[in-house]
């Protein structure tokens, strides 16, 4: 069977470090079975973004092949991530009037608002990615998040606009595409991420998440249910690896191995000293160093990351908002002591995030932080189903816009 069926659905995380398919059925009580987990090896990206097409087709090809093996699933249209430091992010505010004979905010007016709100000036070569409605203002009285149904003449809004390079999201079509499926949607992994993750509780009240992945450090912040900042930082696990890959004098499968098996982010909590053995190069003998010296190599480089986090945060202006406080995910949480070394450094409470709430399938094999971008997506998928029942034409001209157009359901987002 093929997933354009109604109740298939398909996540492709085009990570720097791994590409990963997930596959997932709903069922009909709306409970989410996850069919198959296809992941491989990435090396055509850099930073989040793709550098050398061919490998990425491959990693791609790679991993959809072991889904539909793993699910029975024949993949034909999939949602894809896009991440990389070159997303940007901003407020935009709009406002129209009201001009029915009963002054009733519809749909339509609501459309007509987005639509101003996206009147902004744009370089050549960015695209608008995500608009994510804040709250309205109608006649003056605020704090509105629903305003259709509501009479009055003047409406104003606040939306979150995310860009990002038109180049981008062309080579994220154009490897996808040459996988041999189509690509139904785009979405910030953050965004993605964030659906996997973190309670609608937590938004509610404020949170930040946090998605350290291989190239891309991902950071989303919410409060009062709406994404209210975002934000993507080019320093991530693979920077992580090559610290010790230069520290150490070892090649970079080595190192990643060694960090994997052996690392640990947070001196002060390290009890177990033990030694490590690292292999030789050039055959030059294997030699034998201390945990801590691991230690003390991958410490400085994640206090980099979570410092830099910690001024995004301090940017958003949320920073006194988030009652929940931090949620760690992506593969580069794993590493033991993160979580401890990101509460000293940001001075909230943290925890690791990890994917819940399916029916069956590969439960075990999913809840695991590094899968939270795949399975957001196929989440993504899900929430949005309806109005993506029409195959969409998606053009590599610059051109997408359809694939951006949310504007009937951009209720969605919050």
């Amino acid at each position: 069977m093929e997933n354009n069926q109604e109740n298939i659905f398909v996540g492709l995380d085009i990570g720097t470090s791994k590409v990963c398919a997930i596959v997932a059925a709903l069922n009909e009580n709306n409970e989410i079975n996850i069919l198959g987990i296809g992941k491989c090896k990435s090396d055509g990206l850099t930073r989040g973004v793709i550098t050398h097409v061919e490998r990425t087709v491959a990693s791609i090809t790679e991993a959809l092949q072991e889904a539909e093996l793993q699910s029975g699933v024949k993949i034909s249209s999939v949602v894809a991530g896009i991440a990389g430091d070159h997303v940007q992010s901003f407020q935009s505010r709009g406002v129209v009037s009201i001009s029915n004979a009963e002054h009733e905010i519809t749909q339509q007016d609501v459309e007509r608002l987005i639509e101003d709100t996206r009147k902004i000036n744009l370089p050549a070569d960015r695209k608008i990615i995500h608009v994510i409605p804040q709250e309205f203002i109608v006649d003056g009285q605020d704090g509105v998040y629903d305003p259709i149904g509501m009479s009055g003449v003047r409406m104003e809004g606040t939306v979150h606009i995310i860009t990002g390079l038109v180049t981008a999201v062309q080579n994220i079509l154009k490897c996808v595409k040459r996988s041999g499926v189509e690509v139904n949607d785009i979405v910030l992994e953050p965004i993605a991420s964030s659906d996997a993750v973190l309670h609608k509780d937590e938004k509610e009240v404020g949170i930040v998440l946090v998605d350290i992945g291989g190239g891309t450090t991902d950071i989303a912040v919410f409060e009062d249910s709406t994404i209210r900042h975002t934000a993507v930082i080019g320093i991530a696990g693979r920077k992580v690896t090559d610290d010790i890959r230069h520290g150490l004098g070892i090649l970079a499968d080595q190192a990643e191995e060694i960090k994997i098996k052996y690392g640990f982010t947070y001196l002060p909590l390290l009890i177990d000293n033990d030694q490590i053995n690292v292999p030789g190069i050039g055959g030059r003998p294997p030699m034998d160093i201390e945990r801590k010296l691991l230690c003390q190599i991958i410490q400085p480089r994640m206090e980099e990351i979570l410092e830099i986090v910690g001024m995004e945060i301090k940017r958003s202006g949320y920073h006194k908002h988030l009652s929940a406080g931090v949620v760690l995910t992506g593969g580069g949480s794993l590493i033991p002591g993160t979580a401890e070394l990101a509460k000293e450094i940001l001075g909230l409470p943290v925890k690791i995030g990890i994917p819940r709430g399916f029916r069956g399938g590969l439960i075990q094999e999913i809840e695991n932080p590094m899968y939270s971008t795949g399975v957001g997506l196929v989440l993504h998928a899900i929430k949005n189903r309806h109005r993506s029942a029409q195959p969409k034409q998606i053009k590599i001209d610059g051109k997408f816009s359809t694939i951006f157009k949310r504007m009937r359901s951009w209720f969605d987002e919050l």
